[in-house]
């Protein structure tokens, strides 16, 4: 492959193919991920599962023979909610929400606040079209992810890698915080590996390589032209 790219969990399979195949991977673009996940995203993943086991609709996980309608939605939505926290920032929140109410203020327990609104809509719109199975298998994937089991170590892992890369973190991601990007850059310098870092200065959390891509696409174009350029060079050196 000329380049192998992916942010989040893409990137986790991204960089776990690179160790897998490194005879096949000529370039790397890795965004807002790690080599394993930490506590802190295990803790908000199990949350969300949490939510979607805990709804009567889940019925263990054998809800397919329901009526339409009878599924875990609630649930789900309530784990698509917790997860919007984390892929925004409290910047982006205040900004666009702030305090500001949906009608007229209210001190029951009904929704009052424009944010309140913008989570239950995210949360159902994920449930209309998201089967919570796939979610929790997903979701809890990327908990077990840890490039260096099996391996030796995380160092032993990146040293299977081959080529060079580009690891790219969101100056205000708060569920993958660019301290974990620079240390897998660093890692990857380490093992003798070409990497370059760079650090998108985006308010927009997590969700940041998906929205600020101008800010990425000019590294992302370089580096897979790089990986065109080595699979060209190997072509004609196998001749």
């Amino acid at each position: 492959w000329a380049s192998v790219v992916g942010g989040s969990m893409g990137g986790m399979q991204a960089i776990e193919w690179a160790a897998m195949y490194p005879e096949r991977v000529a370039s790397l673009f890795l965004a807002s991920t790690t080599t394993e996940a930490s506590a802190q995203q295990i803790a908000w993943s199990h949350i969300g599962r949490m939510a979607v086991e805990a709804d009567p609709r889940f019925r263990g996980g054998d809800y397919y023979g329901s009526e339409p309608g009878d599924g875990p939605h609630r649930g789900l939505a309530v784990a698509r909610m917790a997860a919007m926290v984390t892929y925004r920032s409290d910047e982006v929140f205040a900004e666009r929400f702030g305090r500001t109410v949906l009608n007229q203020f209210d001190f029951s327990l009904k929704r009052t606040f424009d944010i309140e609104g913008y989570l239950d809509y995210h949360g159902m719109k994920l449930a209309r079209r998201f089967d919570a199975n796939s979610y929790l298998r997903l979701n809890r994937a990327m908990d077990l992810h840890d490039l260096g089991r099996g391996r030796g170590s995380t160092e032993a892992a990146l040293a299977r890698i081959r080529c060079p890369s580009v690891v790219a973190a969101i100056r205000s991601d708060g569920l993958y915080p660019p301290h974990q990007q620079r240390s897998l850059h660093e890692g990857l310098l380490a093992s003798g590996l070409a990497s370059e870092f760079i650090e998108v200065d985006s308010p927009h959390g997590h969700d940041g390589f998906l929205i600020d891509t101008e800010q990425l696409a000019p590294a992302l174009s370089e580096i897979v032209d790089r990986g065109l350029n080595e699979n060209v060079h190997n072509r004609q050196e196998s001749r």
